[in-house]
């Protein structure tokens, strides 16, 4: 694992990040078609750059849904005021897929890995946890603190921890033209970093080191879904098989495979088998039976055997475990896709 490294970096992003926003669009799509239709293939991807915005990809389902007006909805909803000009190009699924994943096999070939540890209460590394919380705290500020109007939609955070100790901490948000950089780094220290960290007096802290942050969203930055993996993942942490979220029904082992490995690595943990847990799985397009499944615990030793036995890996049998079929993912699109407790790969059990 990467993991054993004394010194390392996680970062997270808000809600008004570029590629969080087309995240967060094309699983809006895939949410609405779901509830009209559960059986629906869904493959949505977003792009957004500098006022136009293009949903592309591939459907089978009943549902009737309005590309454009969920869109605006999302990204108006996000925090974000001008208009956007937006182009579809959305067709049928390719039957060649089809083939394959009717008759129960994986949506497509890929390696997808999960992990947990012990040493916080979401079975996650404490300096991922914690940048995730800095930056959801950020768009709460914002969202809910009439003292903050200054502050913008897009932003960033990251941590870096070594031997333990968090070393710095690195905060970039967009802001109003008014707001001063010095002004920012005083309030950003005592609202945002010091009710999380406590003691910051060893801590480096970098506010927008460029020392200005107004332009940004899609006229900062071309956005893209699929493209904070890490972020949606471990940090980094740990190996990444490449495949990115969302936009993705279940069917599609990108996605489910690897909440699959995330709940087969919690609760090993969970249940006190290991202190951490890593799971990895790799199947091929069309066939149900993974090619390979390993699990390793933090000493290296392997769990393969008890994970065979205790977790099913099979496209459909994934699906049926963790009730997928529902539209639960527009709120995974944000801060992680492990931790929160609602979610039903993050469940519990007994083993």
């Amino acid at each position: 694992m990467h993991y054993n490294q004394k010194t390392y970096t996680v970062e997270s992003v808000t809600s008004g990040h570029p590629d969080k926003v087309c995240d967060q669009i094309s699983d809006a799509i895939l949410d609405e078609c779901l509830k009209q239709d559960s059986k629906s293939r869904v493959a949505i991807n977003t792009m957004g750059s500098h006022g136009s915005l293009f949903i592309g990809g591939e459907l089978t389902t009943l549902a009737q849904v309005d590309f454009k007006d969920l869109a605006e909805k999302v990204y108006c909803d996000i925090g974000y005021k001008d208009n956007l000009k937006i182009f579809t190009n959305i067709i049928k699924q390719s039957p060649d897929i089809a083939l394959g994943v009717d008759n129960g096999g994986a949506g497509d070939q890929g390696i997808m890995y999960g992990f947990a540890t012990n040493e916080t209460q979401e079975y996650l590394p404490k300096a991922l946890v914690l940048v995730h919380k800095l930056a959801e705290k950020l768009e709460e500020l914002r969202r809910k603190e009439k003292d903050f109007d200054w502050l913008k939609p897009d932003g960033k955070t990251q941590v870096t921890v070594e031997n333990g100790t968090i070393r710095n901490i690195l905060v970039s948000c967009q802001h109003d033209e008014k707001a001063d950089q010095p002004f920012i780094l005083r309030t950003l220290k005592e609202k945002l970093i010091r009710p999380l960290v406590g003691n910051i007096s060893s801590v480096q802290i970098f506010v927008n080191p460029t020392g200005k942050f107004v332009q940004g969203g899609f006229y900062g930055d071309t956005g893209l879904t699929g493209r904070k993996i890490m972020v949606d993942t471990y940090g980094g942490l740990i190996p990444h098989g490449g495949g990115a979220f969302s936009g993705k029904d279940p069917t599609k082992v990108d996605r489910s495979a690897t909440y699959m490995a995330r709940f087969a690595a919690k609760n090993i943990v969970a249940n006190k088998l290991a202190e951490k847990c890593l799971v990895s799985v790799a199947y091929a397009i069309g066939k149900a039976e993974p090619l390979m499944i390993e699990a390793i615990n933090e000493k290296g030793e392997s769990l393969k055997e008890f994970v065979e036995k205790n977790f099913d890996f099979r496209p459909r049998a994934i699906i049926e475990r963790l009730d997928l079929l529902k539209p639960i993912y527009k709120q995974t699109a944000t801060y992680g896709h492990f931790g929160k407790s609602n979610l039903p790969w993050e469940k519990v059990i007994s083993l």
